[in-house]
């Protein structure tokens, strides 16, 4: 397993700073997340709580977001390893199910400073206004035409994290990078 520490960072002439994670160990639960025994399972052999619709729980060392009304991502910590995890989790639940280790497939950036929403509000169709948009909101959308999701970190200074698919992570790492270009944002949000 490589170093959870290892990145990939954009200049961007001190605007928002992008950073590629190369490296964030990801597992997907597919289940029947209207059930409250699954739940209850998922959340013993994860150590978190399922998070509701369009939420995040935790953090990309050790979280949990909802990607679809059947779909969990688990971000793991970086002493577990993915493989052993999703056995864990296929282990844990008694009711049809399927985890997998998805650590290669996706890529996962981060976007740091004032002016992230505006970065994201380039490329998402969603309302990122402060009074809309908070922490622990995550949302599978699209981003510069590309398939991705997000959620927000922490807001000052404004942090979020993105996942995107792997075989797109060269294109989607200059996008923000351009998109977060000083001089380049509008001060809208």
């Amino acid at each position: 397993m490589s170093d959870i520490s290892s990145v990939k960072r954009a200049d961007t002439a001190g605007a928002v700073k992008v950073i590629q994670h190369l490296w964030t160990g990801m597992v997907t639960i597919r289940a029947d997340l209207t059930d409250a025994k699954t739940c209850t399972e998922i959340e013993t052999a994860t150590g978190l709580t399922v998070p509701a619709p369009r939420r995040m729980n935790g953090s990309r060392d050790h979280g949990l977001a909802w990607m679809s009304p059947d779909e969990l991502l688990v971000f793991c910590p970086k002493s577990t390893e993915p493989v052993d995890l999703a056995l864990k989790i296929d282990a844990s639940i008694s009711g049809h199910s399927m985890s997998t280790d998805v650590t290669y497939a996706r890529a996962v950036f981060t976007l740091e400073g004032v002016g992230s929403r505006e970065v994201l509000a380039k490329g998402a169709p969603v309302d990122l206004s402060v009074g809309s948009f908070a922490i622990g909101d995550f949302r599978r959308t699209r981003v510069g035409q590309l398939a991705a999701a997000f959620w927000m970190v922490a807001e000052k200074p404004d942090t979020f994290g993105l996942i995107c698919q792997a075989s797109v992570c060269d294109f989607m790492f200059d996008w923000l990078s351009t998109a977060a270009k000083k001089g380049s944002l509008p001060e809208f949000l």
